[in-house]
């Protein structure tokens, strides 16, 4: 029983902290062509502990990882969207980029999936709108999780904070794991 009660606990802890972060760009199949530069964008709860995260990339067809960005900041005042320019992607039609702590695997929230074209193709789905004052990161080549991440950003002024944070959250996942077993 206590362990039910327990495991309904951590369930609403872990909940609670990634309760409120959407991908808002890329869309439900959006179509992103080699050689053009994408919006991603997101928006998020205010008060949830999260002051930076990581972006990659993945398919649903094939094994690995695109690393796309390192520590982007997500503070109130932070930039709620960066650009992504790609080159030499494999095409696809089940490509999704997941909002994540690569530090502990804690996932914040998935994009729908999107499609890649290959160079020179016409997007017909999606809005080819950037953000001027968001960084551009530059993606190339099929997904590779030994590379590293395309763009890394200096850790935010509240470093401390997601460091304690990171701590907690790897705490928490090996308490749940331990639970769980």
């Amino acid at each position: 029983m206590f362990r039910i009660i327990l495991r309904l606990v951590l369930a609403a802890f872990v909940s609670s902290v990634s309760a409120y972060f959407v991908a808002t760009a890329p869309q439900l199949n959006d179509q992103w062509a080699n050689g053009q530069t994408r919006l991603v964008a997101w928006t998020k709860g205010v008060n949830d502990g999260v002051t930076s995260f990581d972006i990659e990339m993945s398919r649903l067809s094939a094994d690995g990882l695109t690393l796309v960005a390192k520590n982007v900041p997500s503070l109130s005042s932070s930039q709620k969207s960066i650009n992504i320019l790609l080159q030499d992607v494999p095409p696809g039609d089940d490509y999704y980029l997941l909002f994540i702590n690569s530090t502990c695997g804690v996932l914040y929230a998935t994009s729908p999936p999107f499609a890649v074209l290959p160079a020179g193709a016409s997007s017909t789905n999606g809005s080819t709108a950037t953000n001027p004052k968001a960084s551009t990161v530059t993606v190339s080549g099929a997904p590779n999780p030994t590379q590293t991440f395309a763009m890394e950003f200096a850790p935010v002024t509240s470093g401390a904070l997601r460091q304690r944070w990171d701590v907690v959250a790897a705490l928490g996942c090996i308490l749940a794991w331990t639970l769980l077993w």
